[in-house]
């Protein structure tokens, strides 16, 4: 494993919150995933290919965009192991990647209107502002 495939490893359990250790590799995930049959990975091989370092593959894979998030991989686990939020922090470093997670405040306050809940602000700006 080489040093930055390391870093990014490390940042993506950090960000993600997620424990790839805690994975027994029952597939229960990817039994009740809806898109699995068109994922090239499948969650339980997510976890799995995280765990070992194997990002870039993961990063260049359409899987990711295949994931609907409707957390089903999470109520089947176990050992709680949320694939989903592992997809959504790898969907995260792509955009990062290519440059498009920067905004600017002021581009952000001429899309709002007084319906709009602070909590999306907060999240939206957590996710998109590093």
């Amino acid at each position: 494993m080489t040093k930055n495939t390391k870093y990014q490893k490390e940042n993506i359990l950090i960000n993600s919150g997620v424990n790839p250790k805690k994975c027994m590799r029952c597939g229960k995930c990817t039994a009740t995933c809806p898109a699995s049959e068109i994922m090239e990975y499948h969650p339980h091989q997510f976890i799995n290919m995280v765990d070992k370092g194997e990002i870039e593959a993961l990063l260049n894979s359409e899987s990711l965009y295949y994931c609907l998030t409707c957390y089903a991989c999470l109520e089947r686990c176990p050992r709680s192991v949320e694939p989903v939020k592992l997809i959504e922090e790898l969907r995260l470093q792509v955009i990062r990647k290519k440059g498009q997670n920067h905004i600017k405040i002021e581009e952000v306050k001429n899309c709002l209107d007084e319906d709009t809940p602070q909590q999306f602000l907060v999240s939206y700006l957590r996710k998109y502002i590093k």
